[in-house]
């Protein structure tokens, strides 16, 4: 690769290492499943309850106040300029968001916040903001939601939990209750069952026992159960949607894209102002020199000549590495020609696979080169591998292709170690996300390392 390209490369890995907002999904869960037979002794089982017990005190207010937004939006429809009253009260709406998003995290899982409210000028506008809010509507109807539900969540886990006790200790207080006539006529203490059979007797305690300790053992279960009913219907209107993701990806995406775009810029300007014009202008005074020696002085001529000769090879030699950095001249023969290019200057050996005829688009055959060339770099580099294996197909509508090397594999994206290692990862997947391609690392300690993107064969939008 050449060293224009891997300067480049390094300024793709300075704009990547800002963060990434848009890397984590909706939601994040950091709980796992419980065990069985000791979850009730833990504390999640009892701060799930805890929880429970938060959201129906507070769902009722929550409905209240869904039910004043729906109310007086129907009531002031018909005056247009009323609805800034209900559609600030949907605006409102996204703070009980806010709170029961809280109430989500106590139950084990962050999700995000949503997209912040677009803000107008004009009358229209602004009303269209307000009333329009599809956050703010969707935090409603969570409020009609919220209150059945969490009278059912706590309802039932309290009444698992506490029948559980009171079977677990059955034996101790059921001699408190009083006397009742069994159906053969005899008075016993304690609990009868529909066909009036007593259950004082040692037989009946056992068997309440061992319904409470069942109880017991799946209550916590249950309120788990309802906490990912919870999260699920959190995550589902209270958090960002999948396109305001999408778009706050591209936007990313975009600025990441022309940073470097500019940065890029910025070094071929250097480049060419410290490197290749310096040599330019000793190349004229060269020349000038030898012009004015020429007829005193043929052979000191002849030597500036000769040295203006290296200068201007020099000169060229820096233009051509700056041109093959911007876009290799290989892939003026497609992307095949270029990427066996590629590989027979690696230093590793590379093996490449891949149709001869495979064309796509120039900025992504561009795209696809310098992936490759990325990924071929990084294993020479930090893998410590003994081979690389570049696959590249077709697949529909799409450039597929793979890097696998045998190294050492711990390969991450965005996470640079002390010697910058992993950021060009992030980098690669700015290019490759400009174009709405997608990216896949497999790099499991101790290797191999596979590497998957996915690219379309055109630019969408063409």
């Amino acid at each position: 690769m050449s060293a224009a390209g891997e300067h480049f490369n390094g300024l793709v890995t300075t704009t990547a290492t800002m963060t990434d907002i848009t890397a984590t999904p909706r939601s994040r869960r950091r709980r796992g499943p419980q065990p069985f037979l000791t979850a009730a002794f833990g504390s999640r089982a009892w701060r799930d309850v805890g929880t429970f017990l938060l959201m129906l005190l507070t769902a009722p207010f929550g409905f209240a106040y869904a039910v004043v937004c729906l109310v007086l939006t129907n009531a002031l429809a018909p005056t247009i300029v009323g609805l800034y009253l209900p559609g600030w009260l949907v605006v409102g709406a996204r703070s009980w968001g806010r709170l029961f998003r809280g109430f989500g995290r106590l139950l084990g899982v962050e999700v995000r916040e949503p997209a912040p409210r677009q803000r107008s000028t004009g009358f229209w506008r602004g009303l269209a903001r307000t009333i329009g809010d599809g956050t703010g509507w969707r935090a409603v109807l969570f409020l009609f939601l919220a209150l059945p539900l969490s009278i059912l969540s706590t309802v039932v886990v309290l009444v698992f939990l506490v029948v559980a006790l009171g079977c677990l200790t059955y034996g101790i207080w059921y001699r408190f209750l009083p006397l009742q006539q069994a159906a053969d006529g005899s008075w016993h203490r304690g609990s009868m069952l529909w066909d009036g059979t007593p259950m004082d007797t040692t037989g009946a305690i056992a068997a309440y026992a061992v319904l409470g300790l069942l109880l017991w053992c799946l209550w916590p279960q249950l309120a788990r159960g309802f906490a990912a009913g919870w999260t699920a219907l959190i995550t589902l209107l209270l958090g960002p949607t999948r396109a305001s993701l999408q778009v706050a990806r591209l936007q990313t995406s975009r600025g990441r894209t022309v940073a470097d775009a500019d940065a890029k810029l910025r070094w071929i300007e250097r480049d060419l102002h410290d490197g290749t014009q310096a040599r330019l202008v000793a190349l004229a005074m060269q020349l000038g020199e030898a012009k004015e020696v020429l007829a005193t002085d043929p052979a000191e001529a002849r030597e500036l000549v000769d040295g203006a000769h290296q200068a201007a090879k020099e000169a060229l030699t820096e233009l051509r590495e700056l041109a093959r950095g911007i876009r290799p001249p290989a892939l003026e023969a497609g992307l095949p020609v270029a990427v066996e290019t590629l590989a027979a200057r690696s230093s590793l050996p590379v093996t490449v696979d891949l149709p001869g005829d495979l064309r796509a688009d120039p900025s992504i055959e561009s795209i696809a080169y310098f992936s490759i060339a990325e990924l071929v770099t990084n294993a020479v580099k930090h893998s410590g591998a003994t081979g690389v294996y570049v696959l590249v197909e077709q697949q529909a509508a799409d450039l597929w292709l793979r890097v696998r090397d045998d190294g050492i594999g711990g390969a991450a994206i965005g996470v640079p170690g002390p010697d910058g290692h992993g950021s060009g990862l992030a980098g690669l997947r700015d290019r490759v996300d400009s174009v709405d391609g997608t990216l896949q690392v497999d790099s499991p300690a101790g290797g191999p390392t596979v590497v998957t993107v996915t690219l379309p064969l055109q630019v969408h939008g063409r």
